[in-house]
């Protein structure tokens, strides 16, 4: 299986966004960074790059997601962030249950979590509204589990009904534009022209 291979703290800084969550990514941040002056396609590559690293996909599997939502009703740019936000592996580190992308992807390929009571092992599972991710619970007693979920409680999104109890994460609904985390950190509309030409 292909993996990125990206280094976190550099790329985080890249972007001047935390990336993949880590509390010390953007500490080695300069104070004054020189701005290059960017043409239209390295703006346009760069927002693609970043959402790409956002949800630590490939070029090949972002673009099938790209080729699904244009191919969906509705506009190309929030088709592809939905299809996104909705994979397994991000709705359990949404969910909190995973301190990065890159752990829950491990979580849910090493078959720690289950969806509707059934193992998945799929990180690109597409959930849908209704279905309820769980912690198995012979992980519930793990340390590095119970203070992620149970006691930093990041990420508290309207789309995703949690359950500390439970240790339970139900996702409502589809996501709107205006209340995904990084809402206002990207403009698809540059990935939707660079992919179109």
């Amino acid at each position: 299986m292909a993996t990125n291979k990206n280094l976190r703290f550099k790329t985080s800084r890249r972007f001047g966004m935390n990336i993949y969550g880590h509390p010390k990514a953007l500490k080695r941040q300069p104070a004054e960074t020189r701005q290059k002056k960017m043409s239209e396609y390295g703006m346009q590559l760069a927002e693609k790059q970043k959402v790409k690293a956002l949800y630590n996909l490939l070029e090949r599997q972002f673009y099938r997601y790209y080729d699904k939502a244009r191919r969906m009703s509705g506009v190309v740019g929030e088709n592809l962030l939905f299809l996104l936000e909705t994979r397994l592996d991000n709705l359990v580190y949404r969910a909190g249950f995973a301190r990065s992308i890159r752990q829950a992807r491990q979580m849910v390929t090493h078959g720690l979590v289950l969806v509707d009571g059934k193992k998945v092992d799929i990180p690109s599972y597409p959930v849908r509204p209704g279905q309820v991710i769980v912690l198995k619970e012979a992980y519930r007693a793990n340390e590095m589990f119970k203070q992620s979920f149970q006691q930093t409680k990041t990420f508290d999104l309207p789309y995703i009904e949690k359950s500390f109890d439970k240790w339970s994460a139900t996702l409502v609904r589809t996501p709107l534009r205006e209340e995904l985390p990084y809402k206002d950190e990207v403009n698809e509309t540059l990935i939707v022209e660079l992919y179109s030409k």
